[in-house]
This record gives structure tokens, sequence and C-alpha cells, in this order.
């Protein structure tokens, strides 16, 4: 059995539609693909129907932007209920606040003469809520500007360059509670690669695993095959599961194609169970109404 859970849609900073994406993941050979857009849930339905379609599993998921030790931490949360009011007011404050980075990021690369306005980036996010920096790469391989969004970010969007601007992000340790309370499961994302690599040690997974935390997407793109052993054991350590994915951004992010990371089924039958365990407990079981 082949498990991808990590990809992303149009719903977010994905480059194909909810349905294309389901499409592709059946096209290629996946049993189960779970669809984690940006801070937002809207893609769901739309890939459930495609699952349904295609005959694939499907798993809802999340990606939630988070915060620990002043460093972002990208949060996967799974087959959680998105309607649960306080984890619905903290998306919404997420969300929120993509939309005021924008405004700063745009002011300061009209700052150096890069000129996009916000126009070009909504009309090139088009129905996504969860608008964020590839959006705005993405404008400028259309302008001609660079030439892909490795491109835009290495030069113009990653911290330090001149685009960069932060946002609001929830704690970590208090989403994760928030997620557990919504009736779904956590697991870090790619927690070695970007900035995150800094604040994730035995500590502080000991302290996300008391907040409820089941796991580590340690088979990722942004990890070295060291970076894997390393963080296996620190999984073993701090008593968590090992999940792996391609992190899927359709032409979006290269070297990342459905499939090029898997999880296993064990694993995968262990958060299956703990989302369940968490569902019912919450009274909020999301997992009764999705197949795989």
């Amino acid at each position: 059995m082949l498990i991808d859970l990590h990809t992303h849609s149009t719903a977010s900073d994905g480059t194909q539609p909810p349905a294309e994406v389901i499409e592709r993941a059946a096209t290629t050979g996946l049993d189960v693909v779970a669809l984690t857009d940006h801070d937002s849930a809207s893609g769901w339905q739309e890939a459930a129907a495609g699952a349904h379609q295609f005959g694939i599993g499907f798993v809802p998921g999340i990606e939630i932007s988070t915060k620990h030790g002043g460093t972002g931490v990208h949060l996967l949360a799974y087959l959680l209920d998105p309607s649960y009011p306080p984890l619905r007011a903290e998306l919404d404050k997420i969300l929120a606040g993509r939309g005021g980075r924008l405004t700063s990021m745009l002011a300061q690369l009209r700052a150096i003469g890069v000129e996009i306005t916000e126009a070009d980036v909504i009309a090139q996010a088009g129905r996504s809520p969860a608008i964020g920096r590839p959006h705005v790469a993405d404008v400028m391989v259309a302008k001609g500007l660079v030439a892909n969004r490795s491109e835009a970010f290495a030069t113009y969007l990653d911290p330090g360059r001149p685009g960069y601007a932060v946002r609001y992000a929830a704690h970590t340790a208090e989403m994760i509670r928030l997620v557990s309370e919504a009736g779904g499961v956590s697991v870090i994302a790619h927690p070695w690669g970007r900035g995150s690599r800094r604040v994730i040690d035995l500590a502080a997974l000991s302290s996300f695993t008391s907040a409820g935390l089941v796991g580590l997407e340690v088979d990722h793109q942004d990890h070295t095959p060291g970076d894997r052993v390393e963080l296996r054991r620190l999984a073993a350590e701090a008593g968590l599961l090992v999940t792996g994915a391609s992190d899927y951004h359709g032409d979006g992010k290269v070297a990342h194609e459905l499939g090029c990371n898997v999880t296993a089924p064990d694993q995968f039958e262990q958060l299956i169970e703990a989302a369940a365990c968490a569902g019912r407990l919450s009274g909020r079981d999301v997992s009764a109404g999705v197949s795989w």
C-alpha cells in the first residue's frame, strides 16, 4: 500500500485543483492520499468527491502555520473538525495574517523597484483562501522577473531577503491541543527542513507529545539520509509515529512528485487509530465518514 500524507492544491499554494491532485495520485499508483492545504479545509469536499470517483483512499488534513521559540513550525493536522469554534478562530486569525503580510511584502518589494500589486497576487491565487509567498513568486515568474519559485524565494522572499515579512502563527503546543480537541491528530511537517531545524529537538518533541502530538514527518525531500536516521531515533525516544510524504505542489515545487516519499502502512494504521480515539474523546469523529 502506497500512502502519501502531504499534498497541496489550488485551495492554497498548489497549482492544480483538488480533484486533479487526487486524479494524479490515483494514476501515479497511490492507494491513499491526504490533501493538506495551508490553514484551510476548503478543498476537502472536492478532493473527497475525486477520491470516490477515482477509487483512491482520501485523508482530509490541513498544514497549519505555528511557531515555537520564535521559529516557524508547520503542523500537519489530520481528520480534525475544522468547524470547532476555538480552532476556527485561530485558523481565521492565521489567514487574516496572510493578508496583512501581503501588504507589507509588496510595499517592501516596491521600495526596491519590484512593481507587483495586490490585484496581481489575488488574480494569481484564484480561489485560494491562503494567499502566501508562493503566489507572489508565481506573479514574479509570470512577469519574467525570475525563472521559477525557487529563484523568487532565494532572491526576494526568504527570511533576510527584501520581500520577506513576518505574519501571525499560533503557538505550536497550543495548536496541537486544539487539533486534539477538534477530534484530529497532529504530525510535525518536515521538522528539520528550513528554520524549524533550530528548534525541533528531543526536549521540544517531549513537550509537544505531552500536548498530544502523535508523529513526525521524517521521510521528506528537505531531509538528508542522515537527517532521516537521526529523526527516526528522536521519534522513537519521544514515542512518536513516523510518516513520509511528497509535499506535492504540482508545478509549484520541483522534485516533490507524488509518492516520492510514503508512509509505512503500519504507521498509517496507528495514525488512523489515534485519530479515531481523539474523535471519540472529543465527540468530533471526522474519521467515521472517510474511507481508505
